[in-house]
């Protein structure tokens, strides 16, 4: 089982983009990647919002996020989300360990 987080930043002239920009040249997104029970961290510009940046956040279970979030890491992000003065929206999966359905494999192009 896999626990996914989509966090939406969202802040004014730029600030979300900035904010991910600085989480990647602190070198606090790699710190994240290399924690224990992280299974990906990756920022995404919606094409339509200018103003938001997406973080797909997957950890191998609740106690690596619960790990995650008693860490130095979480004091960083709080600091430069403050920063940045961004708000967030979050939407939380858990994965059902099947994969991808045989009815849905043929829309997939590999």
């Amino acid at each position: 089982m896999s626990i996914t987080v989509n966090l939406y930043y969202t802040g004014k002239n730029g600030a979300a983009r900035n904010f991910a920009e600085e989480m990647v040249s602190s070198g606090t997104v790699a710190a994240i990647r290399a924690e224990n029970g992280n299974e990906k961290y990756e920022y995404f510009f919606p094409m339509e919002d200018a103003e938001t940046v997406l973080l797909i956040d997957s950890w191998r279970d609740q106690a690596a996020i619960d790990a995650h979030h008693a860490s130095p890491m979480m004091a960083k992000i709080t600091e430069l989300r403050d920063k940045y003065d961004l708000h967030m929206k979050v939407e939380r999966y858990v994965s059902d360990d099947n994969g991808i359905a045989v009815s849905d494999e043929k829309y997939i192009r590999k």
